[in-house]
């Protein structure tokens, strides 16, 4: 296969993406104006299905999707097992970097963060709102720990389903909860088919930056906005 060869145009995408094209200057709000067209192209499946990439205190990184279940002027929420390897990593570097990707609109949000746990009665809360088979599933599973096959996992789901029935309180266990990514940037890609992509970038100034004019657009709430090259 030639890989290198491969190409897919972007038929039908020929918005191009300004800041005057920004359904608003907050980002947030901006956020949810794609997240909400996302939602109704009905050829996304999961609109909120998010890439988290985290490191360790060494900066080794690591990647993998996650089902995003929540924003606000907060910030994005997200659940799993705080023994994980994303939950280790945050605990000993707590900022990461989550994207969303819709086809077929050929755009993606890109945001970095701050992250911490969210309340205990939040996540149980959550937890208790969750589908049966979820809320299994999270007992059964010592998330990235290595196991010796797949029957471990069958036998121990097939245990807890005969000691729990559907109508039955399952506790939330100990080390499952959730997190919460504070953002301190944003990043709005639209694709266009000759690669010149665009990029409008959110983030604060720092303290000793003066806000420039010529490559920068004033936000709301403080953020201002930056053009990249593609």
């Amino acid at each position: 296969m030639n890989v290198s060869g491969m190409r897919h145009p972007y038929l039908g995408i020929d918005f191009k993406f300004d800041v005057k094209d920004l359904a608003s200057k907050d980002p947030l709000k901006q956020f949810d104006a794609w997240f909400q067209e996302a939602c109704d192209k009905k050829v996304v499946e999961e609109p909120n299905a998010m890439s988290l990439a985290t490191a360790t205190k060494n900066g080794l990184p690591s990647v993998r999707m996650v089902l995003c279940k929540g924003f606000s002027e907060e910030g994005f929420t997200f659940y799993t097992n705080y023994d994980s390897r994303k939950g280790v990593e945050l605990a000993e570097n707590p900022v990461c970097s989550i994207m969303f990707y819709w086809e077929p609109l050929k755009r993606s949000v890109r945001i970095m963060g701050n992250v911490e746990k969210i309340s205990e009665e939040k996540s149980t809360e959550y937890f208790n709102s969750r589908p049966y088979a979820s809320r299994l599933g999270a007992l059964v599973s010592n998330q990235s720990k290595v196991i010796p096959d797949r029957q471990t996992l069958d036998d121990k789901l097939k245990n807890l389903q005969e000691q729990y029935s559907e109508d039955d309180s399952i506790k939330k266990p100990h080390s499952w909860g959730g997190y919460l990514i504070r953002p301190y940037e944003y990043e709005f890609w639209q694709g266009q088919t000759n690669r010149l992509h665009d990029r409008l970038r959110f983030r604060k100034l720092e303290s000793n930056e003066k806000f420039d004019s010529t490559v920068m657009s004033e936000g709301e709430k403080d953020w201002i906005i930056e053009r990249l090259s593609s």
